[in-house]
């Protein structure tokens, strides 16, 4: 006697929850522009103009054939056997886990540190604006030549 009344609430709400979520997909792909924005306008411009882009037509056509269903079955299969090779492989592992989430990642930092740095990476922002510094005023041109005779 309730199957009918569960069947009913399951459809409904299924139906609800496909008209919200095609609401939000909707949504999502038709965004408004802001027009507060100082670049408001070109930006409407722009997504005007390109509204219909891309067409079927832009597309190349494929010289090649599609392949058969025969074909694609065979390559569902051999993923389908290869992901139950990997879930195997998967699972044959041990995975050790550290019970104190501190220690493992007192450790890991220790394995970085133990691993020298290149000194360029260390340098600190004020080194590297003294470096740009220094290029540029080395990569300046020299002062023009005087080509008036000497009298």
């Amino acid at each position: 006697m309730n199957a009918p009344i569960r069947k009913f609430a399951a459809m409904t709400a299924a139906v609800l929850l496909t008209g919200g979520l095609t609401a939000c997909v909707t949504s999502a792909f038709d965004p408004a522009t802001d027009a507060s924005s100082p670049i408001a306008p070109r930006v409407q411009a722009l997504v005007d103009a390109n509204r219909e882009y891309p067409r079927w037509e832009d597309f190349p056509k494929s010289l090649e054939p599609l392949p058969e269903p025969v074909a694609i079955a065979t390559q569902v299969n051999t993923l389908r056997v290869t992901n139950a090779g990997l879930a195997g492989e998967v699972s044959r592992i041990d995975w050790q886990e550290t019970g104190d989430p501190a220690a493992y990642a007192a450790e890991v930092q220790a394995r970085v540190n133990a691993v020298p740095v290149a000194p360029v990476t260390a340098e600190t922002q004020a080194e590297m604006e003294e470096f740009v510094r220094r290029t540029r005023e080395r990569g300046r041109a020299p002062p023009p030549v005087d080509r008036r005779p000497v009298q």
